[in-house]
This record gives structure tokens, sequence and C-alpha cells, in this order.
């Protein structure tokens, strides 16, 4: 028996033969995918702008065993130049040396390597280029804070548009990519301007009829397959259903787009909607499932669809029942890039399931490099070095005491505990999971309860870790145990006087008034009618509110200063959502709008521009403004001459503790004090890093 087939045989021993089937090779017309694994094309922040640290991502994921990795959605022409946000490039032939180090990476580990090469439409923001952006008709950019007109193309830009987007694929191509694509999803390629009947007012062979919006798709999907040969192969990804009602491309024109195309390309990578990356407050895991029932019948060729699969037995059942072939991921492969391997290994409890807050697609949208919650790895492989399953093992026999079994506290001894070092983990309450137990409790939100299981999960491993329960300490006590360090993630809670974002200084409020703080109402507090929520957090947490006190039968007004409810999750994709939900329930809505008195009966709000003062009736008052650190006890320990005290070797703040912000800062907070605990790297060192990668 061959070596080869002894560590088969031994990986197939560790495995559960239920999922044998996603292990399987498949072939993608001229080249052959080793498993059922897809890390479908997704954005990442950073892009072409730091080609080492999007190779690193990428080639992780490899390493943890996926069969297929795609770039983010490349742009090929300065006419569909989608800055200032992250995304690849392959504008000349200057940009494929640093899409080759993905590839390399990629192929480095055994997967095949896919490029989602992109000409983008009326979406293109053309903030570096100044081109002019293109549309099958003249249509206004849907980019609210651009305002901009994208002209029609005539008969010479459309054969331009052909010939760029042949160039685009002979870059890909001699960088070393797998496969090239085709994209007409997501409203950003202008192929999907052709495909979409929202866009497409053309009278000419190129609009009108289904079959004629599709023209310029076949002549791109001819050609690139001449440009490409037997080299690569080539991938449709297609949304089957824009979910924009009467106007946009129904779920008809959908089949019978994928029908009339079925045998054109070597893959067909499949999704709905305008985003399909809703966050799981608002969809669960296999949403897309009744898109999917009549793919296989259209069509012979390989499918994958997304649904941010986390089981297992969910990815088998899908190949199964002959709904998809591959098995695609774009946040389930940030939060585990080692998922494929877990499941071979048979290692489920070790997977890290993604939660779906969306903190990945946010970080995108705010033109920075992407990071994630569950995995505060994400983004850093090369610029610190950090990998998802290897930690260093210190050289110390330090002990190490944790204060605060919440996410941060979870994550330091988890980091602390890997490297090796004595740890102990003290949780006043009588269960782990700090802030997340109330707020897990919120409707939709349940799912964040994973960030608390995968960490609890992985210490119950670890036999260097001891977990109490039911312990309140103080400053006195900690000193008395002897232990060299202690770090304190002791968490955050919400003000109740009104200073936040708006207001620097508390908000006058009448002694008899009603005020109430989220954590109250989380626990079910009894709450007087009218209730005014005071947002000016601009999270999920004011919005979230008003729906459960809606839903207890409460009359319910929340107030905002800026123009949206929740205005900062429309970079989590579900601010829409979220207003239509509160609107649906009847919940009053008041934007634009500051709160400058609470009085005893009534608060008066004031209009953010004018001034002008309006009173309303309130009976009771949750103010959702900022958080305030739960740091009495450092302070007891560090004591008037802030010097760690002589019984210490060090001292430290972690999480909300040292100052409250996002579940994924906290994390990272945490998982960044466990790596570089007890280890001597200069910070200049560091910070060059980072710099590097220009």
């Amino acid at each position: 028996m061959s070596i080869e087939t002894l560590v088969e045989t031994a990986v197939k021993t560790k495995r559960d033969p239920r999922y044998d089937i996603l292990f399987e090779p498949v072939q993608i017309g001229p080249v052959r995918a080793k498993n059922r694994f897809y890390q479908v094309p997704h954005c990442n922040g950073a892009g072409y702008k730091y080609p080492n640290t999007v190779a690193a991502m990428r080639g992780m994921k490899a390493e943890g065993g996926w069969g297929v990795v795609n770039t983010e959605f490349c742009s090929i022409h300065p006419v569909g130049d989608p800055s200032p946000t992250g995304h690849a490039r392959l504008w000349t032939d200057a940009d494929i040396a640093p899409n080759a180090l993905m590839v390399e990476a990629v192929h480095k580990n055994g997967a095949l390597a896919g490029c989602e090469t992109v000409i983008t439409g009326v979406y293109s923001h053309n903030r570096d280029s100044r081109e002019i952006s293109l549309s099958p008709s003249p249509y206004p950019s849907p980019l609210g804070d651009f305002p901009s007109v994208a002209r029609a193309l005539d008969r010479n830009d459309i054969k331009n548009i052909r010939r760029w987007h042949k160039e685009g694929v002979l870059r890909a191509k001699k960088a070393g990519f797998d496969i090239v694509y085709l994209y007409l999803c997501h409203g950003i390629s202008i192929l999907h301007d052709f495909l979409s009947p929202r866009i497409n007012h053309r009278t000419d062979e190129y609009g009108g009829s289904l079959e004629n919006r599709l023209r310029l798709t076949r002549e791109i999907l001819e050609e690139t397959r001449d440009a490409v040969g037997d080299k690569c192969a080539i991938a449709i990804r297609l949304s089957l259903d824009d979910v924009l009602g009467d106007e946009g491309l129904s779920r008809e024109e959908g089949r019978e787009a994928m029908h009339m195309l079925a045998e054109a390309p070597d893959l067909w990578d499949l999704t709905a909607g305008a985003v399909d990356s809703i966050t799981s407050r608002f969809e669960k895991e296999n949403w897309l499932e009744p898109w999917l029932s009549f793919v296989k019948s259209v069509s012979s060729k390989p499918v994958v669809a997304v649904g941010r699969f986390t089981s297992p037995d969910t990815m088998a059942s899908m190949v199964k029942r002959g709904l998809i072939d591959f098995v695609g991921a774009a946040r389930p492969s940030i939060a585990d890039p080692f998922l494929p391997k877990k499941i071979e290994e048979g290692r489920l409890d070790d997977i890290r399931e993604c939660i779906g807050c969306n903190i990945c697609l946010a970080s995108q949208m705010m033109v920075t490099p992407s990071r994630c919650t569950q995995n505060p790895t994400f983004m850093e492989e090369w610029r610190r070095d950090w990998h998802p399953e290897k930690v260093t093992i210190g050289h110390s026999s330090s002990s190490i005491l944790v204060v605060g079994g919440g996410p941060a506290g979870l994550e330091a001894a988890h980091i602390l505990g890997k490297r090796g070092f004595q740890v102990s983990l003290a949780e006043a309450g009588k269960e782990l999971g700090g802030h997340l137990l109330p707020v897990t409790r919120l409707p939709g939100l349940s799912e964040w309860l994973r960030v608390r299981d995968y960490r609890l999960g992985q210490l119950q491993k670890l036999t260097n870790v001891e977990i109490f329960l039911d312990s309140q300490l103080d400053a006195e006590q900690i000193l008395t145990f002897g232990f060299d360090h202690v770090v304190l993630a002791t968490g955050s809670h919400w003000r109740r006087d009104g200073i936040g974002r708006r207001h620097v200084l508390p908000i006058p409020t009448n002694e008899n008034a009603v005020v109430l703080a989220p954590e109250q109402i989380m626990t079910g507090c009894e709450v007087r009618d009218r209730v005014i929520i005071f947002d000016d957090d601009h999270y999920y947490m004011g919005g979230i509110l008003a729906e459960v006190l809606a839903k207890r039968g409460h009359a319910v007004t929340i107030v905002t200063p800026t123009p949206l409810v929740s205005s900062w999750t429309s970079v989590t994709f579900d601010q829409t959502l979220i207003q239509t939900k509160l609107i649906e329930l009847g919940v009053e809505i008041r934007t634009n709008m500051d709160l400058a008195t609470i009085e005893g009966d009534h608060v008066t709000l004031s209009c953010v521009f004018t001034g002008r003062k309006t009173p309303i009736a309130a009976g009771s008052v949750v103010l959702v403004t900022a958080r305030e650190s739960n740091d009495a006890l450092y302070n007891a320990l560090m004591g008037p001459n802030e010097n760690v005290p002589p019984e210490l070797k060090s001292l430290a703040k972690i999480g909300d503790c040292l100052s409250p912000g996002l579940l994924a800062q906290s994390i990272y907070s945490a998982h960044r004090y466990g790596r570089e605990f007890d280890v001597a790297t200069p910070p200049l060192a560091k910070l060059e890093r980072l710099l590097l990668d220009q």
C-alpha cells in the first residue's frame, strides 16, 4: 500500500462517512477541484492596495482545505473603477504580478484559484480614473454619495467592452488563474446592467427581450473561451432573482436566463437578490435553497451556491439532494478558513461558526481592510503573521488571572492557555458570556452566542486553564492570590445620563422622569407608556429595543439625530430591514431630532438643523447613547499613583474594559493581548510591517 493511500485511509478513519461526498473531486471544464469546498468571490477591503495581505489571506484558506479560492470582484478596466473601495485589479500588465502572488499562495496548498473579472457599469465610482460610467441606457448612479449619470453605450463602446474584457481575462490567464468569471449579479457588473430590465431600456438587438439582453454576455463568453482555451475554466455568476419586484429580473426570467445559457459556462455560481449577505438577524443558514430546486435539471455543469453554510450536515444534504455540486461560502470561510480540514479530521466542535454579524462587510464599506468577529486573525495573516490555528508557545511559567468571563475574557484565556500559560478565569456571575447573554436573547441575535460557545469549547480542552464561576473579586482578594499577571475583562455598561456623540454633558433631566438603560429593557423591567428611545449609538441596539418594546404592546417612538434608524447598520446591509420592521410594528420614527430635555411626563426634541423645539409625551425614556468601561477594579488595583502594585508583574485591561466598542474590537483586543503577552517584539518593527504592503 502506498504512503498516499495510507494517509488517505488515515484521514477517512477520522472523518464521518456522512461527509465523504464533500471531499470528492469535481471537474470544472479543463481543471479539477480537489473537493467541494468553494470560497466564492468576496471583498476584503484590501484589494490591489495590499497585495501581500490579500495573498496571505487567500492562501490561508487553501491551507485550510478549500478546494477553490477566488478573488473579490476584479476590475479589468479604468472605466469600471470602483475606488475608493478595496478591490482586485487587472487594468494593465503591471497588475499581473500582484495577482500572481495570490495565485501562488493558493496553488501552494493544492487549491484552484479563480478571478472574478468584471467591468462595472452604473455602479462605478470612477473617482480615481475620472472616466464616465457606462450603462446600456442613461441611468443615474445608485451611489447616493456621488451624484452622476452613466451614459449609454453606443456600438463602438460595446466593441470596446468586449475587447477590454478579453484583455482582462488574458491578464488573468497570465497571472495563473484556473477559473475566470463572467459576473451577472449584485447590480455591479455591466453584464448585469444589460440583463436587468430596470436598467436596460434599449430598443436595438441588445435590449428588449431576454435573449437580446443576454447578447453581450454570449459574445463575451465566446471571446473568453477563445482567449483562455483549455487553460482556464469559465464561470458565470448569475442572480436568479434580483428581488426588486416588477422592475428587476424576476425569478422566472432568472430561470430562463440560466436555461438559455445552460451548457455555455463550465460552472454556475448562483445567488439571488442585490445583496446575498444578509445578517443572521434576518436570514438563517441555507436561505437560498428555494431558488435552487430547478437548476440541476437545466444544466449538467457543476453548480455552486451560498447560504452561510456552517453545518456539515446541511452541506452534505445539499449535495446529496442534487441541489449543488460545490458548497459556496464567503463569510463562513472568513470565520474559519480551516472549516474543510476540521470536517475532514472529524473536529466539528473546533469549527468557528460564522455569526452573520457582517462586520466583514462593514469594513469593506468603510474602505478599510476587513475584519471578523469570530476570527481576529482575518486580514492579519501577513501584516502580523497571525495564523488562525497556531500560536507561539510561551517561554515563561507565569500564572495569569483573567477577571471577567465575557467575550474578551474568554478569548484572552483561550489564547493564553493555548500558548501554555497557567490561567485562571474568574467570572462574577453564574454563567459565562458577559453581555452576550442578554443580547443573544434579543430577536434574531441567538447565533451571536457562538462567540461564547466556541471559546468555551476550546477552553474545556485545556488542562492548564481553570474556570471559576460566581467569583466576584475585589482588589484586596486579587493581590492576595499571588498571580504574576492580572488581566481585567470586566466589560462596560450603558450610560444613563445621555452623554454620547450628540451630548458632551448630561441631558437635563427632571428627577421624576423614568430613565432606563438598555440593560434594564433586556432583563424585562417594567416600562411605562409612552416609551421614547433616544438612539445616539446608531448600531443595532436602539432599533432592536424599539422592536422588543413594540412587540410587548408598548407605544414606542424612536428618536435619532441621524436621517435613518440604526444608521450605522447601512454598512452591515440590514438598515433597510430594520427600519421596515419598525414601520410595520407601528413604531413612530423621529429622525434628525435631538433629545434636548427629559421632563417628568414628556421630553423636548430639538431639530438638529434649526434647533426648533417640539415637546412630546413620555412615560419612560430609554437612552441608547454611549457605554462606559467597568474599570473601577482596575483603578482600585492601580491606586492613586497609577503604578502597577508590587505584588504584580503586570496589570492590563482588555475588551470593553479598555474601550467599549464593537464585539469584533473586543475579541481582537483580547486576542492581541494573548498573542503578544510575554513576547519581545519592537513596536517599530510591527509598525513597519503594517506599512510595507503598499
